[in-house]
């Protein structure tokens, strides 16, 4: 008999952990049931008040016609279709208006008969009572509902929530706790409100108290034995946010990120926007303003071209390119899966602008000539390169081939077909290059800077700007993308040198810079980017561990591996003779850099290539550091040139 119990016990646990949500039918039979039994309960109350009843109709009848009545408002509003688990207060207002206008209803027929046959249906005050206990049972119903999906994980003793505090108490902080209540396998039991302008701890909102705002947020979760902050409060400054974080990660407390509410009654969509926090929330970076106008005149309605359209810096290009309704964006790149997917992509985000999709090398002028005669672009993004600082060591020539001939191929072809604007994508590697990839940079840097001269002297209409900016978070090759696959295999982390630091950004704000940059250029420029405060590799790797919920050295170790063929220990942005003259973006500035003269410069280019198809190394890179003299090389067997 005991096993019996037990198993139709489990089997009504796995029945209601499946379950979603009531069934539509099931609802609304239940509220014609319902509705029965308050008839009958409002009929015994009234007959308990040994009142006398119109005799007009028989109390079947009598009852059967409010029952009616009330399935047909049920219809009208639709009380039943709502999944009472997400139920909200328009749901109620929805039952409230249903019984209201049955109500009213049955009183107009009440009088109506009362008129044509000078008789009664109703007692009034029947009417009353039934109307109340109509409209209260199928309210608790759904609360009792509710209540039960709310707490449905308990049953499930392999389920275990999170202790989370709120910081805010605002209704964008509420909505989010109400929409993580109605998650169906709940990730946080809310314990705790903060309030920053509220430290009145004998306040409560939704029965959970709003703790004290004079305590260090870390303090405060430790105290109630919380393990999850939730960030919900718009008011928080960028550097406010930041100082929250750290704390909070220092202890081992992880951090959650709703944004901002736009669709208040979607509780399922709120609760998919609680998100761990990310890295690149931690970078003390400021918001872009962007001047839009200028962009748009650069891009509405015209052909532009993106080179190596597949990587990080190519797509978000594309993506943002989009929104500005060029007439064709033409994506070009090598990279066959990322490309198609890329296509893709673009074709669901614009209805009007036509997408090309080439599958090409910037290396092959014949390729990339077809594509000039076939698609006339007006502006061409190139951001086309090898950039892996390790792999080009080992293969200069590779590094020539697409990073300076692939520049030049894809610039004069700009001249030759009418360009209106050339924006070349840069690295701060580039700057007393230390590295084969650098130095290859630095390189098409100067042929871009010499072919403007040209142009201008020439008077061809064309404008060639150079864009330079660090590390982007989330690049193909980046730290951020190999640390956090190291953490999910339980680590090491392995970094080059403890000291290492270097300048980041994200990938939509470096694009929006370049479309910035390349909207106000007026050709020849070098735009470098603000890249906010440098950022040692290792507490990178720190934070992002404290981010994953796991505490550095103890559960993830750090490894330290040795700095790698040409790779500094920092990274600049300007040479040592380099300037900077302000734009109306305090987050571009243009270097004012020498140009050497650029007959020189072309020859001496025309001497690397021949020795680049030679695949002579030590030639090459001893070439490579006559045309760049700053060039000097680091952890790298070719420092014997540099002596």
């Amino acid at each position: 008999m005991t096993d019996i119990l037990r198993n139709i016990k489990n089997k009504i646990k796995t029945t209601l952990l499946s379950l979603d949500y009531l069934p539509r039918w099931m609802v609304f039979f239940m509220d014609v049931f319902l509705t029965i039994i308050a008839s009958e309960i409002s009929y015994l109350i009234v007959r308990s008040l040994r009142v006398k009843f119109y005799d007009t109709l028989d109390v079947p009848t009598r009852y059967s016609i409010i029952v009616l009545i009330n399935i047909f408002f049920f219809i009208i509003f639709k009380t039943y279709s709502g999944i009472i688990r997400h139920s909200t207060f328009i749901d109620g207002l929805k039952l409230l208006y249903s019984s209201l206008c049955t109500f009213f209803t049955l009183v107009v027929i009440n009088y109506s008969t009362y008129f044509l046959i000078g008789k009664k249906i109703y007692l009034l005050p029947s009417l009353v009572i039934n109307f109340i206990i109509t409209f209260s049972t199928l309210f608790l119903f759904r609360v009792f509902i509710k209540i039960i999906f709310e707490n449905i994980n308990t049953l499930d003793k392999n389920h275990k929530t999170l202790k989370a505090v709120i910081y805010g108490a605002d209704a964008n902080a509420i909505s989010v706790v109400t929409a993580l209540q109605s998650e169906k396998t709940k990730r946080f039991q809310i314990v705790g409100f903060i309030d920053k302008k509220n430290a009145d701890a004998s306040k409560r909102i939704l029965n959970i108290p709003i703790l004290n705002s004079k305590k260090k947020v870390s303090v405060l979760l430790r105290s109630i034995n919380a393990q999850v902050l939730i960030l919900s409060d718009n008011s928080l400054t960028n550097v406010e946010k930041i100082n929250i974080v750290e704390d909070c990660l220092e202890w081992n407390i992880k951090v959650f990120n709703s944004g901002t509410i736009t669709d208040w009654e979607n509780q399922e969509a709120i609760s998919k926007k609680v998100i761990e926090f990310k890295i690149e929330d931690l970078l003390d970076r400021r918001s872009i303003s962007l001047d839009q106008e200028p962009i748009s005149n650069q891009i509405l309605d015209n052909t532009v071209l993106i080179t190596g359209a597949a990587g990080s810096i190519g797509s978000e290009l594309a993506r943002q390119i989009i929104g500005f309704k060029p007439k064709k964006i033409i994506i070009l790149d090598q990279a066959e899966t990322p490309l198609h997917y890329l296509s893709a992509e673009l074709e669901k985000l614009n209805s009007t602008t036509i997408i090309n999709t080439i599958i090409g090398d910037v290396r092959n002028l014949a390729t990339l000539k077809e594509v000039f005669i076939n698609a006339k672009p007006a502006v061409v993004y190139h951001a086309a390169a090898y950039k892996h600082v390790p792999m080009m060591e080992e293969n200069p020539a590779q590094a020539i081939f697409a990073n300076v001939i692939g520049t030049m191929n894809t610039a004069n072809l700009s001249i030759e077909f009418g360009v209106k604007s050339f924006v070349f994508i840069s690295t701060d590697k580039a700057v007393n290059p230390s590295n084969v990839m650098g130095a290859s940079k630095r390189i098409a840097e100067r042929c871009i800077q010499g072919l403007s001269l040209n142009a201008k002297k020439e008077n061809y209409d064309i404008k060639f700007i150079t864009t330079r900016f660090g590390n982007v978070l989330g690049s193909n090759g980046s730290v951020v993308p190999l640390f956090t696959e190291q953490i999910q295999n339980g680590g090491p982390i392995t970094i080059t040198h403890p000291d290492v630091i270097r300048y980041f950004m994200t990938i939509p704000e470096a694009c929006q810079l370049v479309l910035d940059a390349g909207a106000m250029g007026n050709g020849g420029e070098i735009f470098i980017f603000d890249m906010g405060a440098p950022v040692k590799i290792i507490d990178l790797a720190r934070k992002m561990i404290r981010l994953a919920g796991l505490i550095p050295e103890k559960d993830i170790k750090i490894k330290t591996i040795g700095l790698r063929p040409g790779e500094k220990l920092y990274e600049e942005l300007l040479n040592d003779n380099s300037k900077t003259i302000p734009t109306h973006n305090n987050k571009i500035m243009i270097a004012k850099d020498t140009c050497a003269d650029y007959e020189d410069l072309f020859t001496k280019v025309d001497e690397l290539i021949l020795i680049a198809n030679k695949n002579n190394k030590i030639e090459l890179v001893a070439k490579m550091k006559e045309i760049v003299p700053e060039f000097v090389s680091m952890n790298s067997h070719y420092n014997q040139l540099d002596n």
